[in-house]
């Protein structure tokens, strides 16, 4: 017995490097990278690793030793969490809700800007922790109050966890600001990715709320608000960029919102999209609304697959608004706080920013728009990484704090 641990131990080494020999070639076979991009070398590295920890990952899964999300954020929790002796951070619960709390050091006489932050990753990666130096980043260069949510994900928790958790803790914060010495005219709600959408959610969930402080600015990092049209340019352009592929996006989209994956092809075709649904907010979701050199670009006709019922019944939930924040009336849309759009060339989520860019401006909502020609989905959280930081992470993270200065 004795023997053969030791055999087995001795070829974990060669497993392991065949598995990482694999993901290099799964890069390599499905992986296109721009010619925009810079730093080309380094990029390959980062999502050959990536690649790496999902593979890992997705055998421990097999083996029910843990899943794949819970160790590749753990990974990511283990990053080097910058101590920055100009903040002061608290671990908090609100409820059952962990949210943490950045504090600029220095004294001041009169109350501070608030930031609501909701992290990236979508319901699988992602954590306070993975985002604690951002959010640093933003209270000390600011100086305003951060209060990062750490929303609860998959593989345990399904829709509409990460929008309620958001949504409470928002508004406990709200509730509680002179706690935090927080200027009420003064909040900014900040996300990025998926937490970019649960800002436009939230934004409208709170319009008419007389009893909460009103939100001054919304800041929207390549949000996804939408589930709907697949078909959009920036989805065929960029389906196979990292660091959000679009097969991966869809995946990780189904199973939070326990949709079976048979019915993904359905979804990417528009087959589950309904006449009527189509005819009443096409016009919202349409590529017809992107600025000709965006739609220009497109490699395939924008139409939907012949209506398919069954297919519309197993999916019907992503069109609820919900789900499609770009879908809300008009008469919410019209009272939201003004907004700071991001959007990245290199992004399948390109075309929601511009999408819901046209959306506010047709409301007269005040649109400030950043568009990053070299910059990727998760670009920013790269900005302090070193080796692995670009150009277009460090831009975009200081034009996030000069807009927030601004307000």
């Amino acid at each position: 017995m004795a023997v053969l641990w030791l055999v087995l131990l001795a070829a974990l080494p060669g497993f392991f490097l065949g598995v990482f020999l694999q993901a290099v070639w799964e890069h390599w076979r499905t992986t296109r990278i721009p010619a925009a991009l810079q730093r080309p070398a380094r990029f390959r590295a980062l999502h050959c690793i990536i690649l790496y920890t999902m593979a890992v990952g997705n055998i421990f899964e097999k083996l029910r030793i843990c899943s794949m999300p819970r160790f590749v954020r753990f990974l990511q929790d283990k990053l080097t969490i910058k101590k920055n002796p100009e903040v002061v951070v608290t671990d908090l619960h609100f409820g059952t809700i962990p949210v943490r709390l950045f504090q600029p050091k220095a004294s001041t006489s009169s109350p501070r800007r608030g930031i609501l932050f909701y992290h990236g990753g979508g319901p699988v990666f992602g954590s306070l922790d993975s985002y604690h130096n951002l959010c640093s980043f933003l209270a000390r260069e600011t100086d305003s109050v951060v209060l990062s949510v750490g929303y609860r994900m998959l593989p345990e928790h399904h829709y509409p966890v990460i929008f309620t958790d958001c949504l409470n803790a928002s508004i406990h914060f709200l509730k509680a600001l002179k706690t935090y010495g927080v200027d009420p005219s003064k909040v900014v709600a900040c996300g990025e990715s998926v937490g970019g959408g649960m800002v436009a959610l939230i934004m409208q969930a709170l319009v008419g709320r007389t009893d909460l402080p009103q939100i001054r600015a919304q800041v929207l990092i390549y949000p996804m608000v939408q589930a709907i049209n697949f078909q959009l340019p920036s989805f065929q352009q960029n389906q196979n960029v990292p660091f959000l592929p679009l097969d991966f996006m869809i995946t990780c989209m189904c199973k939070y919102l326990t949709i079976d994956l048979s019915w993904k092809e359905a979804m990417l075709k528009g087959a589950c999209i309904p006449p009527g649904f189509w005819k009443k907010y096409g016009k919202w979701l349409s590529s017809d609304n992107l600025p000709r050199r965006f739609r220009s670009k497109v490699q395939q006709p924008e139409t939907p697959a012949p209506f398919n019922e069954a297919a519309y019944l197993e999916t019907k939930h992503i069109f609820d608004v919900e789900n499609a924040p770009i879908i809300a009336d008009d008469e919410v849309i019209a009272q939201l706080p003004e907004a700071f759009l991001v959007s990245c060339e290199m992004d399948i989520l390109r075309d929601d920013t511009l999408l819901y860019k046209k959306r506010l401006e047709d409301q007269d909502v005040r649109v400030t728009w950043y568009h990053v020609e070299d910059g990727f989905h998760g670009c920013i959280v790269l900005f302090d990484k070193k080796f692995f930081s670009f150009p277009c992470s460090v831009s975009l993270a200081n034009a996030v704090v000069s807009y927030i200065k601004g307000i």
